[in-house]
């Protein structure tokens, strides 16, 4: 990839975990969730094996290659490396373990690097590195996934100060969707909003809709 894949405004964001999938496969998952719209899949798996990840990772990044969907892997430079993912998520523990300049040397100057922010203290420290190329803020509301939540009352701080595309997950659904977007919020990121929907398909389409409805202002 010569020239980096950025993270573009008005993307919507699917974190997959197989452990959210109510015994659907990551592949049939991701189909439909590319169907529906998603622009970009990261790989978020805490239980599974080094050949486990490969193997999944490979799957993935042949399929989100295939719909020009950008691949993220979470935690693991090497693997990014390994199976060409368009980018790296690290968590803000990550960091200890893969400081920012080890990373960019293992995966190379033109993948993404994103970084998960909880507090708007920790969202202004990451927002003067030079090397994320997007910060992820959250959990917005109450989610399964974290035993705290940090509400929507600096969305418009962090938007108004960020020099980098901003990430906004946790615990978002349809019922509050709206609220964020018209705090000004461009990329959306969810689990199980997506995962575990009756319908994968038409729910993401409506995600995304919504979404790209806040590009020209009523």
């Amino acid at each position: 990839m010569s020239e980096k894949n950025k993270i573009k405004d008005y993307s919507l964001y699917l974190v997959f975990s197989q452990d959210c999938a109510l015994g659907k496969s990551a592949l049939e998952i991701t189909k439909e969730a590319i169907l529906g719209g998603i622009d970009i899949l990261q790989m978020r798996e805490k239980n599974k094996s080094k050949d486990q990840l490969l193997n999944l990772g490979r799957e993935l990044r042949a399929l989100c290659k295939k719909n020009n969907v950008t691949f993220i892997v979470n935690d693991d430079p090497y693997l990014v490396k390994e199976i060409d993912a368009d980018g790296l998520h690290l968590g803000q523990e990550d960091i200890l373990k893969y400081p920012l300049e080890n990373t960019r040397n293992i995966i190379g100057k033109n993948k993404i690097i994103g970084i998960s922010t909880h507090s708007i203290e920790q969202f202004k420290i990451a927002n003067t590195r030079e090397d994320f190329d997007y910060l992820s803020y959250g959990p917005i509301f109450p989610t399964l996934t974290k035993d705290y939540f940090i509400g929507t009352k600096d969305i418009k701080e962090v938007l108004e100060i960020t020099k980098k595309p901003v990430v906004f997950i946790g615990g978002i659904n349809l019922s509050n969707l709206d609220e964020i977007l018209d705090k000004g919020a461009k990329i959306v990121a969810l689990i199980r909003g997506i995962m575990q929907a009756k319908d994968i398909v038409s729910t993401t389409k409506i995600f995304k809709e919504k979404i790209n409805q806040k590009r020209t202002p009523k």
